[in-house]
């Protein structure tokens, strides 16, 4: 009976510690961190149910997951991410490019051409 209360008031004390100041609702932090620790049972539950604001889950469409330019908050797998998929694409063209430079450096060397790194001068 006594290690329930205990574990409910040391779980709300550090959740609001834990909380950012703009995301306390009605009162101050400071307050809400003195409410927990006077009155144990009462302070913890008033903390769990209307201290803190409390966000939709990642698979809710709620109002408070959406910003006003209408674009999501939350995290996007790197898959379901357009920017990442584009940045794959030009690292994978600029890869090829350098590859094909290199080989065609390659097979102008293995033909007895000259390439850009030679220092001797070409025979007449």
């Amino acid at each position: 009976m006594f290690i329930l209360p205990l574990a409910l008031m040391i779980y709300a004390f550090i959740d609001c510690l834990n909380t950012s100041e703009e995301d306390t609702k009605h009162l101050p932090k400071i307050a809400w961190v003195f409410i927990i620790l006077l009155f144990w049972v009462v302070g913890s539950i008033g903390w769990l149910f209307a201290g803190k604001v409390r966000h939709s889950s990642a698979g809710g469409a709620g109002f408070s997951s959406w910003q006003p330019g209408g674009r999501r908050q939350q995290w996007v797998a790197p898959d379901d991410n357009p920017d990442f998929l584009k940045s794959l694409k030009d690292d994978k063209d600029d890869r090829a490019a350098e590859r094909a430079a290199a080989e065609e450096e390659e097979r102008g060397r293995s033909e007895g051409g000259t390439g850009p790194d030679d220092k001797t001068p070409p025979t007449s």
